[in-house]
């Protein structure tokens, strides 16, 4: 009996499509695993310094510094400067934000990354953990007689919410695209436009005066720990939950 003949009588499952995206897009097992290592080795230098600036923060409304770079980036008047800035702040924003990570989420799942999407939803929910820790610090944001603040935000400003959710979750995308997709344009491009919008989201939250560079640089740290966090879930649980995913399959675990 042939081949198709035997898939006419349910004999053999029919192929699935999304291996074709295994075969061509995805790193080897060897080569992901290597890049892995790599990519937290430089977030856990990052994090580091976290919660020092934590308790500084907690004491002293701004640093100097903050006060500087703040009137250093605010001198620039460029329209196209200041349409990048407010962008980038705004699609930080609820339900801007929600509705993009969710869908990326989702879109993961679809195309046979299942694992990876669930790994990408713990890494959004970092914000949330983000958001007690402005409840503890409870520092004040910048004031409007010190700076240019475009809107006047209730909340405590460290950390940047916005610099965290992009820290952690493009941070993941970005580590995903690093360890998982072999050489190539798309491959370049997702990793520009990533890294491109991680840190200027930043700069982005100084320039409308919704934060200092103190909260922006402790969003950062604190994102790069709950992209470690993430990571280590990511890389434990694949061998045991979606080893038979569709594309990108984790090792079959020891017997």
């Amino acid at each position: 009996m042939s081949e198709a003949t035997a898939r006419s009588h349910g004999d053999v499952p029919a192929p699935d499509p999304r291996r074709a995206i295994d075969k061509a897009v995805i790193a080897p097992r060897p080569t992901r695993r290597y890049r892995a290592a790599m990519f937290q080795t430089y977030v856990l230098v990052a994090s580091v310094a976290f919660v020092s600036l934590a308790v500084l923060a907690h004491t002293v409304a701004y640093f100097p510094l903050d006060l500087t770079i703040t009137k250093w980036v605010q001198n620039y008047h460029g329209q196209w400067f200041a349409q990048l800035m407010y962008s980038l702040s705004w699609i930080g924003f609820y339900p801007q934000v929600a509705i993009m990570a969710t869908t990326i989420c989702i879109a993961l799942f679809v195309t046979g990354l299942r694992w990876e999407a669930v790994s990408s939803l713990i890494a959004a929910c970092g914000v949330g953990i983000g958001t007690l820790v402005k409840l503890v610090v409870y520092r004040p944001r910048p004031s409007p007689d010190l700076i240019r603040v475009f809107a006047q935000l209730p909340s405590s400003g460290f950390p940047s919410g916005h610099v965290l959710e992009f820290t952690a979750f493009g941070g993941f995308l970005t580590f995903l695209t690093f360890t998982l997709l072999k050489p190539s344009p798309l491959r370049v491009v997702l990793l520009v436009i990533f890294c491109s919008v991680i840190g200027l989201m930043g700069l982005s939250r100084i320039y409308q005066g919704q934060h200092w560079f103190s909260d922006v640089m402790g969003a950062y740290l604190f994102g790069s720990l709950w992209l470690m966090l993430t990571i280590r879930i990511y890389r434990s649980g694949k061998a045991r939950f979606f080893v038979t995913q569709p594309v990108a399959k984790g090792p079959v675990p020891a017997q």
